[in-house]
């Protein structure tokens, strides 16, 4: 029965004053809209559509009953249950404070970004000089290069070389291929918008001048699970020196190639002091973690289990072997991936793009409006003197403390409450120097978002529907485990009464005593049941299992008995283990005896059943006097509206 209860939990219960009536209980009207928003929610796929509405109606009204019982009995009071409520608004709230639709709009960037990747070459001219003749001349050399690039010239190396000479030194770098997340969001920006073979404007940051060019682009590489040995170079490596790594590296080769193991090969010879011990496994990576010429190598490969010839890096020579690829999903209907996304974005540079847009948002929403009885000069002048040592009776003494300097709607915010902010913001970790109207921005927005969360039940209609819903579905547990589930199960009478008057209900199909063998690890359950099918004792087995294997037995029903499909259940079966893939437990079980249907079960055997009868019994009872206490009464017309 509380499966039933568990679907219901989720219903809507927002009434809009707006809606046609669909139906009323006493004095109370439910909406059409109201009901919709809680069927959608929960409906599933019915060839009837009438019939399937009439019956999740019939389950609406009783919810509904059964919510203004415990309304009227104060359980919304219960101290239990209004904590409850708290917990439930901490866990959900954050998650109502972002904009949704940026948010969903940076993934499906990232997402369309994710399926090419971009050769990239950077030329870059720093800033960190001082005099104005210098930005005059960073000024005019990243224009000349601009201007060199867009005429076609692709001796970059010249290119840098004359730049240098002329004004300020130029860098020009190769990135290699790049991808989504590979480079800062700013430059991803300006970079995905260039066509292989275009130039992007010179783009000045804080540190200094940039220009992207895009050479190549490819189809993502999706993402690689390698191996490596490494034999490192010595310092001050000499083509002597080199050339013995190299020998070494090739006699490592043919012993591959002969059929070594390559991971033993890595725990004894790579010099990777980060993977050697794991058989030479590097992290997962994807377009960009490495260099080209490290990446083009690896790109090489075309089979998993594949092995390089040695080849060098800055580092030294490397052996890789191919473990497994993963090719970048190209739908967006597959949920892990879009997931995966959503989670790189919110912890990434980007999700400051949709916070700073919730943020204009919501102080705008608030009717935030900025007085004019105190100028910023003087809050930024009074602010410079707040430190860890000041009080608050220092504070009360300033003569602009009392005076409001914003609000919303409301709630106003005096300079006082500015300047213990400032106070205690200075005396945090978090504190990096800011300015005073750096200060009074990062207070309006702390502000704004702090008010905001204190009554999203207002601003945020969703919210306030997951609320109600969290807050009845608390009530309808707490009143059906008073009146029903509890009362049922404590009636040992009228239990014994319910299975006396209804045993004919309580027959066993065809079942059979069985032992029933389970294990997080199908490699112990295949073991053990061979064991079984060669005689040994089924408690030995289990005994020697240290855990490993659970045992349970008893009467089942014969469709609930866990075997393969197509399997026939015989007495003295010992099925092989069926295997759950996805988490890779087992299970099989041994048929000790089969019974055929329509015994009678026992009242033990029975009494789940009894139980839940018996709750129906209850619960029906109950809803006939609540329909008698708050008549019900269906609108027709408008419930056959909704049969369209």
């Amino acid at each position: 029965m509380k499966k039933i209860y568990l679907l219901l939990f989720f219903v809507t219960v927002s009434t809009s004053i707006f809606s046609q009536t669909l139906f009323t209980y006493g004095n109370t009207a439910v909406g059409k809209d109201e009901f919709l928003r809680a069927y959608n929610k929960n409906k599933i796929p019915a060839d009837n559509k009438e019939k399937a509405i009439r019956e999740y109606l019939d389950l609406y009204i009783k919810f509904k009953l059964k919510v203004k019982a415990a309304r009227e009995m104060k359980l919304d009071t219960l101290e239990a249950l209004k904590s409850d409520v708290i917990s439930f608004r901490n866990q959900i709230q954050d998650g109502y404070m972002t904009d949704e639709k940026g948010l969903n709009f940076l993934v499906d960037e990232a997402f369309d970004r994710s399926q090419k990747d971009l050769h990239v070459l950077h030329f870059f001219i720093a800033l960190d000089v001082k005099g104005s003749d210098d930005t005059t001349l960073a000024f005019k050399a990243i224009n000349e290069t601009y201007n060199q690039l867009q005429a076609g010239k692709t001796n970059y190396t010249d290119i840098s070389k004359d730049i240098t000479t002329k004004y300020i030194p130029l860098k020009n770098n190769d990135l290699g291929f790049i991808t989504a997340f590979s480079i800062p969001y700013n430059y991803e920006n300006i970079v995905y918008g260039l066509k292989p073979g275009t130039v992007s404007k010179p783009y000045r940051s804080k540190t200094g001048y940039h220009i992207f060019k895009v050479i190549d682009e490819r189809k993502s590489a999706g993402r690689w699970k390698i191996a490596q040995i490494l034999l490192a170079f010595p310092p001050a490596a000499n083509d002597e020196s080199i050339k013995a790594v190299k020998s070494t590296a090739d006699v490592y080769y043919n012993e591959l190639m002969k059929g070594a193991d390559f991971s033993e090969m890595a725990k004894k010879h790579s010099e990777d002091k980060l993977t050697y011990l794991t058989g030479g496994e590097m992290p997962e990576f994807t377009t960009g973690k490495y260099d080209l010429a490290f990446e083009s190598e690896v790109f090489k490969l075309k089979k998993d289990g594949e092995i390089s010839k040695p080849f060098t890096s800055a580092f030294g020579y490397h052996i890789i072997k191919r473990v497994a690829v993963t090719v970048t999903p190209a739908d967006k209907n597959d949920p892990g991936y879009m997931y995966e996304l959503k989670q790189k974005v919110m912890q990434n540079e980007r999700a400051n793009t949709a916070r700073e847009k919730f943020v204009k948002d919501v102080t705008r929403q608030l009717g935030f409006k900025k007085t004019t009885t105190v100028k910023d000069a003087e809050l930024f002048r009074y602010a410079d003197s707040m430190n860890s040592s000041t009080t608050q009776a220092m504070i009360k003494k300033i003569p602009v403390s009392g005076k409001v300097i914003f609000s919303f709607g409301n709630y106003n915010v005096t300079a006082s409450d500015w300047l213990n902010f400032v106070k205690d913001y200075k005396s945090s970790e978090l504190y990096k120097n800011e300015n005073g109207k750096e200060l009074l921005d990062k207070y309006v927005e702390i502000t704004a978002l702090e008010y905001y969360k204190k009554r999203l039940e207002e601003f945020n209609p969703e919210f306030n529907y997951q609320m109600q819903e969290f807050r009845e579905g608390n009530m309808l547990f707490e009143i059906m485990e008073r009146n029903v589930w509890s009362t049922a199960a404590a009636d040992s009478i009228g239990l014994l009464k319910q299975y006396n008057s209804n045993k004919g209900k309580y027959l066993w199909p065809e079942s059979a005593n069985a032992i029933i063998f389970s294990s997080n690890n199908a490699k112990t359950a295949e073991e053990a049941a061979t064991q079984l099918k060669a005689g040994r004792n089924w408690k030995q087995i289990a005994d020697s299992s240290y855990g490993k294997l659970q045992v349970d037995s008893g009467r089942y029903e014969v469709s609930q008995i866990p075997v393969s499909a197509g399997v026939k259940i015989t007495e003295g079966l010992i099925s092989s283990p069926l295997i759950n893939n996805t988490d890779g437990s087992a299970t099989f079980i041994k048929v000790l005896k089969l019974y055929p249907a329509n015994q009678q079960r026992s009242f033990e055997e029975a009494k789940g059943l009894v139980i839940n009868d018996y709750q129906v019994a209850i619960e029906d009872k109950w809803i006939a006097e609540l329909k008698k206490k708050y008549p019900v009464k269906v609108n027709e017309t408008v419930l056959e509206s909704l049969f369209k």
